[in-house]
């Protein structure tokens, strides 16, 4: 039986089964989403605020032609969900924002001009597949020991010839070993040189207590593999055997966030039947976007007969590391790290899976570790997925905010749970002048557990 229509499913061309105004029409507009939106504290405009942006989605919803102005009130969301933690009526603005990101690919919204267009296209066909990403790699390396990289962006030209160009070139981590960062840490770690340098299976060092698979990412694997190997490290430590499917793609987690869902929907096939085959109990997963969509794949594929009750299975089984870990129990001795950690909430942690307390908890008990607060935890850092490429003035803002909050902490080391958040700080403290390492909480624990000391994670 067809389900009626009520006052909240309209349906209309755009919105065939009325979903999406029914969404809107949860919003009552009381305004408790301002104050926790990046854009409207940069700003202070209604239409750069979730509710206003619901605004103009229940108009064009309701046949409104788009313009350019509401086209780029849209594109200037950075889906961080902080308005989905503080709204009091639970309206899925993550369902409805994702749904208007892809009417900027056609009608309704006026299509984007040719130069977005075209840096748009070649970020979606570059960061999704990890080869084309390693082959981008080479040359940026070059310039980077040639500092190229930097020259380009005292003098301007980088940002004349494209801004998200200039936005990649300061965002990239350094090299190995001259320039510091992430990637000499990698180095300096011989478990961790190579992005293929991990096996297809770890086993537990103690009784195997799971079986678990591990999404090695696509950012993650090029730009830190080291925290892939930390994460095994973690894991098999812990008893578990450690499944790591060699064929495994992208998880589409910046196309469903970009609104390209027929994209997102081709990666989620692929991921599901690559750990469908690896016959595991749980997938584990360390980045905070991509453990975001894969939980969303039900959502997703829920039209796709064949499809979805595959896809609701495999999210079931999707945790984070921290999640996972805190779920199993401490099982392997944790050893002191004297240090002081600034622990930062990545967005799709902590709104789109409401995940803070777990990371936490492992940090806290670590023997000598002290936990420092972040000003504002709560506020999105400008990473958003690919938001500090293609609107770099306002990811910049964001960046340096954070980075002064980040700073202010007087921290020996900061700690995040997804690539995109580490590579925007940091960023942002170079510009600011300030030097803090940066860790993912996997390499944490595993220094912890492994009883090598600080000075790897401050090097």
């Amino acid at each position: 039986m067809a389900e009626p229509e009520g006052p909240g499913r309209r349906p209309t061309p755009l919105d065939p089964s009325g979903e999406l105004r029914g969404l809107a029409d949860d919003c009552v507009h009381c305004g408790f989403c301002l104050p926790a939106c990046p854009t409207y504290q940069l700003w202070g405009e209604e239409m750069d605020s979730p509710r206003g942006r619901i605004h103009l989605m229940t108009q064009i919803l309701d046949g409104t032609e788009g313009t350019p102005a509401s086209a780029e009130h849209l594109d200037r969301c950075l889906g961080c969900m902080a308005c989905v933690t503080a709204c009091p009526s639970g309206v899925r603005y993550d369902r409805l924002i994702e749904a208007a990101r892809g009417w900027a690919e056609e009608p309704p919204l006026p299509t984007r001009p040719l130069r977005e267009r075209a840096a748009r296209a070649a970020i979606f066909s570059v960061f999704p597949y990890p080869r084309r990403l390693r082959m981008v790699l080479a040359p940026l390396r070059a310039a980077q020991w040639a500092r190229i990289d930097a020259l380009l962006d005292r003098s301007g030209l980088a940002e004349r010839l494209s801004p998200e160009l200039a936005s990649a070139l300061r965002l990239a981590p350094d090299p190995p070993p001259g320039r510091g960062g992430l990637l000499r840490r990698a180095a300096a770690r011989p478990a961790s040189r190579s992005p293929r340098g991990l096996p297809e299976r770890v086993p537990a060092q103690l009784a195997r207590r799971a079986v678990v698979g591990m999404l090695t990412g696509c950012v993650q694997r090029v730009f830190f593999p080291q925290v892939n190997a930390a994460t095994a490290n973690v894991l098999a430590a812990e008893g578990c055997d450690v499944v790591i499917p060699a064929g495994q793609g992208c998880c589409g987690a910046l196309s469903l966030h970009g609104g390209r869902r027929a994209e997102a929907a081709r990666f989620a096939r692929q991921t599901i039947e690559t750990f469908e085959r690896a016959g595991v109990d749980a997938v584990v997963v360390n980045a905070a976007g991509c453990g975001s969509a894969m939980k969303e794949y039900a959502g997703l594929l829920a039209g796709d007969a064949g499809w979805s009750r595959r896809a609701a299975e495999l999210a079931g089984q999707v945790r984070d590391l921290s999640e996972f870990l805190v779920e199993l129990g401490p099982a392997a001795p944790r050893h002191p790290l004297p240090v002081t950690a600034a622990y930062h909430d990545a967005c799709h942690l902590a709104h789109a899976q409401r995940i803070t307390a777990q990371p936490r908890e492992l940090l806290a008990a670590i023997p000598g570790l002290r936990l420092a607060d972040i000003a504002d935890g709560g506020t999105c850092c400008g990473s958003a997925g690919i938001y500090n490429l293609v609107q770099p003035k306002a990811a910049r803002e964001l960046g340096r905010r954070k980075a002064d909050n980040v700073a202010a902490t007087g921290a020996d080391l900061m700690v995040a749970g997804n690539p995109g958040c580490a590579m925007q700080i940091a960023s942002a403290l170079a510009a600011r002048g300030a030097s803090m390492p940066m860790a993912h909480i996997a390499e944490v624990l595993d220094a912890s557990i492994r009883n090598t000391g600080p000075s790897a994670l401050l090097a």
